[in-house]
């Protein structure tokens, strides 16, 4: 349900950026491997799958973003195939936008190029953070920036709301995008309060849900976005509905 949240918001503002015909950036700091298999074992084990998108892709009709790449990854992969972000934004932005991901893992990373490998994307075996100071402001200026760190650092919740607020002073225009985990002891919340310190004028949404199996630890997700664009605040609230009718 995690994934639910942050991807097809995610794709929603994607979306929205390509409705103007301007040429776009957008940068991973922790891109992943792109493309998931959600028949193999360690997805099985979880549950996470089956309590997720296998629930809630009924909630988006066919002409939303997130399952129309949804539906396009499966004819292109198989049924079992499930986009990461940067599958998802490789399929709803255009040949004139730039599109660098970084990924610091090397088994990761060589995934990642593997999957990518038909699109027109940087792949970048790097910091994700260092990389992100480096680009920031990009070109074109106009853009996003997504932040999906696992948080098997605890010093990230430390870090994030320093980092975000100099990404902000060095790229003001820019969309910054944090996902972060509920977790049930809460871990979270210093960070979000110094967050909103830093950029008052940050979105914040966050969605609960049942745990995926005993015992799991996550509860929830949230999203902290620096420049929201319009009508973000219409497509996160109709998401919460559905969020809610889980319990």
């Amino acid at each position: 349900m995690a994934d639910v949240h942050k991807h097809s918001l995610l794709a929603w503002m994607l979306a929205y950026l390509t409705r103007k015909d301007k040429p776009l950036s957008y940068i991973e700091t922790h891109a992943g491997r792109a493309l998931y298999d959600l028949s193999d074992d360690f997805a099985l084990k979880t549950g996470e799958a089956a309590c997720g998108i296998a629930v809630a892709e009924s909630w988006f009709h066919a002409d939303h973003p997130y399952r129309e790449v949804l539906t396009k990854i499966r004819d292109d992969a198989g049924e079992n195939a499930y986009p990461g972000s940067p599958m998802i934004a490789a399929n709803l932005l255009r040949n004139s936008d730039q599109i660098d991901l970084a990924e610091l893992h090397p088994a990761e990373v060589l995934a990642l190029r593997d999957a990518m490998i038909r699109y027109p994307v940087g792949c970048h075996q790097i910091d994700g953070w260092q990389y992100a100071m480096s680009r920031c402001p990009p070109d074109p200026r106009r853009g996003m920036l997504l932040v999906d760190p696992s948080f098997e650092i605890k010093t990230d919740y430390e870090t994030i709301p320093d980092f975000f607020a100099k990404i902000h002073r060095k790229w003001p225009v820019g969309i910054l995008a944090l996902w972060y985990p509920i977790l049930v002891d809460e871990r979270h919340l210093p960070m979000i309060s110094a967050l909103k310190s830093a950029i008052p004028d940050g979105t914040l949404h966050e969605v609960s849900f049942p745990p995926a199996r005993p015992g799991h630890g996550m509860v929830g997700s949230g999203l902290f976005v620096v420049n929201a664009p319009y009508g973000f605040d219409t497509e996160a609230a109709w998401l919460s509905t559905k969020f809610r009718e889980l319990k």
